[in-house]
């Protein structure tokens, strides 16, 4: 269909261009543009406009509750809340231990067939339509209908290799969406030698895929290149969990900070500690918040997760084949970290394969089919009252942090999810765009396209990432007939009510 598109004066003379809703991602957003006479873009923002609240309606839950809580966020990246909470919860189980081994490989199985699956769905189903046929195709071809007619292999493949992963899910969890599996202590269910060998059968064929869809994104990268390595191309700072060897890690690890010429800003970093690395702002224009580093302020201090940020930090992927793109990747911009947003798919490849590779390496593993899966808690130790589990979900660092009472009951409850990491990313390439493509010239679909390009380039989980109940700052404004403001009611953040009244 068509982009619904509304156009309006502004009060301040300028001509307001809302683009509503944001197209194939998952949730609820939309892009507000003013311009001036002269069609200049003079504001452009991404506004995230559903609410969802998990922060405050979780408090007053049991903590063993909360990993199947929490996964109802969504249904496309379930996984990685179940996995997030499990390991914030794990704490107020067994103290300061780690759960067993043959626990944590399943939990990272599970992981690694989540963040598989999701972006095979992402790159397959909602991006390569634009990638393929361009951002100027007729709206009724751009889509995966249009892929299925013109590229029916590929658009099978995709479906495929997201079907493997959705089945290594239901195998681990009991259901392809919204299972279980992994608990608070360790995981509730083992692999049977039976699944795992038809897995194992199936999972070499899931590779070559993979690698082969790598291949895709990096020639249709690279095919255009003049124009994909400068759209939504800016510099900024990229987060990401490391080893300590500094091998990407998507399971476990500490915090490492990398600005846009490859030096690193922050390295190692205790996650535990994130409230003093990380800061959350809000504004009064989208429910998303906008975290920066508490160090380097607003400004200065906003980063990028997701795919691009892990392949530019990691000092070395795990896995062959994968490793070898990343080594490729890093080549063709001389080793420097790449910043164009588009090439976001390019990595979201390497990261897919690298799972496809990490899935066999598991499977083969002889703990995978361990009955030894709930940790105990030690002699003489007690349990922990706080909890803060961090994982790089399919869209880039997840934190879930939370508190429980004397009755383990949650206290507080702090979710800081990959796409609110991104928001002011997002926002610097909707601006990014807005201002290379769109000034001076006519409004048409094609050009609005654009706009979400750049947005599904960061394969946003808008529905993920509001959760800024009890913290939102609120303006409410009476307008007359001709816009003027007529009276005026503003909410802090600290709840404070100030009444300015008329302005």
């Amino acid at each position: 269909m068509p982009h619904p598109l509304e156009t309006a004066a502004h009060p301040e003379g300028l001509e307001r261009v809302v683009i509503e809703p944001v197209s194939r991602v998952e949730g609820h957003g939309k892009v507000t543009l003013l311009l001036d006479e002269h069609r200049r873009v003079q504001q452009a923002r991404l506004h995230i406009v559903e609410f969802r609240g998990f922060e405050r309606f979780i408090q007053g839950r049991p903590y063993w509750e909360v990993p199947t809580l929490v996964q109802r966020l969504c249904g496309i990246c379930p996984v990685s809340h179940l996995l997030a909470a499990s390991k914030a919860c794990d704490p107020f189980v067994i103290g300061s231990a780690r759960i067993p081994p043959a626990a944590e490989k399943l939990r990272r199985l599970l992981h690694a067939a989540q963040v598989l699956q999701s972006h095979a769905l992402h790159f397959f189903h909602l991006a390569s339509p634009d990638l393929l046929f361009g951002f100027d195709d007729a709206v009724p071809h751009r889509n995966i209908v249009g892929v299925l007619q013109d590229e029916r292999e590929l658009g099978l493949r995709g479906i495929r290799i997201r079907k493997f992963g959705q089945e290594v899910i239901r195998i681990l969890t009991g259901k392809r969406v919204h299972g279980t599996g992994s608990v608070p202590g360790g995981f509730n269910r083992p692999l049977s030698v039976a699944d795992r060998d038809a897995l194992l059968h199936e999972v070499p064929q899931i590779i070559d895929w993979s690698a082969a869809a790598l291949n895709l994104a990096r020639d249709l990268f690279l095919a255009n290149h003049a124009a994909h390595s400068t759209f939504a191309d800016f510099p900024s700072l990229f987060m990401s969990l490391v080893r300590p060897d500094g091998a990407a890690d998507l399971y476990d690890g500490a915090l490492r900070v990398s600005d846009a010429a490859g030096l690193r800003v922050f390295d190692q970093v205790d996650v535990h500690t994130y409230p003093q690395l990380l800061v959350e702002e809000v504004k009064p224009w989208t429910y998303m918040k906008f975290p920066h580093l508490r160090a380097l302020g607003p400004d200065r201090g906003w980063y990028r997760v997701g795919p691009l940020a892990r392949i530019n930090n990691a000092s070395y992927l795990d896995t062959p084949r994968a490793e070898a793109a990343r080594e490729e990747f890093k080549a063709w911009n001389h080793g420097k970290p790449v910043t164009a947003s588009l090439a976001q798919h390019w990595a979201r490849m390497i990261d897919m394969l690298h799972c496809a590779e990490t899935i066999e390496r598991l499977l083969n593993d002889p703990d995978i089919t361990s009955t030894d899966l709930m940790g105990r808690l030690p002699a003489g130790q007690a349990v922990l009252r706080e909890g803060i589990g961090v994982i790089e979900a399919p869209r880039g660092t997840l934190i879930h942090h939370y508190r429980v009472d004397e009755n383990d009951l949650i206290s507080y409850a702090n979710l800081i999810v990959s796409t609110t990491h991104n928001n002011t990313a997002m926002n610097e390439a909707v601006r990014s765009v807005a201002a290379q493509y769109f000034d001076g010239r006519a409004l048409t679909e094609g050009l609005l396209n654009h706009i979400e390009v750049a947005i599904r380039a960061y394969d946003p989980c808008l529905s993920c990432a509001t959760h800024a109940l009890g913290k939102m700052p609120l303006q409410v404004e009476l307008l007359d007939a001709q816009g003027q403001t007529v009276d005026l009611l503003l909410k802090h953040e600290d709840g404070q009510i100030e009444h300015p009244g008329h302005a």
